[in-house]
């Protein structure tokens, strides 16, 4: 059983813990990553993600200003590894066209999505193990644009084990293997329209909240 005591926990604000505006899941690390349907500009603007709410403004060039932060090259480098558990509690966007996530990112992979939502399917959080193809379309009528939503994941080295607001959703019984290690992203990105709408052309900001963020892991 992990220990009752976080072994991580979260603090946006830190510059040892976190890296904003820029991620090697991104072309060259960013700014842009437009092949990925995304119409994101990293920036490392405190304002766009130091205070846990993640926003994305229009700019005048068609893409938008956009906060992410990761663990990947921060000074403390705290990357999850087989075993982990993470919890996080976010607050969803309202505006079409909005991307959340919190996932993870080593090495041109590693990649598991805690979650990903787009407004347009208000009640559909997307849950996958890229890593070994384990994926569910979770519907709830409580996940729905400006929702508080409680997640939990334990990365197991057999089985991805998904929590939704306390209920166990899906376990994907492929897991990451045992040697797996990856960095926590957190981030808003843009739509640019190809498999959900982008923002309509009236909508110049949006945001979505984490209140918390943090790992347990077997001592």
């Amino acid at each position: 059983m992990s220990s009752d005591a976080p072994f991580f926990t979260a603090d946006f604000t830190s510059t040892a813990q976190w890296v904003a505006g820029r991620s090697w899941a991104y072309p060259e690390g960013g700014p842009r990553n437009r092949s990925d349907n995304k119409l994101d500009h990293l920036t490392d603007d405190p304002a766009y993600s130091r205070e846990g709410v993640f926003r994305a403004t229009r700019r005048d060039d068609g893409y938008w200003d956009t906060g992410l932060l990761t663990t990947e090259e921060s000074e403390e480098g705290f990357a999850l590894r087989s075993g982990d558990v993470l919890e996080t509690r976010v607050r969803l966007p309202e505006e079409i066209g909005a991307w959340p996530a919190v996932w993870t990112w080593r090495d041109g992979g590693n990649e598991v999505d805690v979650f990903e939502y787009h407004p347009d399917n208000p009640g559909l959080l997307e849950l996958t193990n890229h890593v070994r193809g384990g994926q569910r379309y979770f519907s709830d009528p409580r996940i729905r644009p400006g929702a508080q939503v409680d997640l939990r994941v334990e990365f197991g080295s057999g089985s991805v084990v998904w929590w939704v607001n306390g209920r166990r959703v899906f376990a994907d019984g492929r897991g990451v293997g045992r040697r797996w290690r990856a960095y926590i992203i957190v981030n808003l990105s843009v739509c640019a329209g190809r498999y959900h709408p982008a923002p309509d052309e009236d909508v110049t900001e949006m945001s979505y909240a984490v209140e918390y963020l943090r790992v347990h892991r077997r001592r």
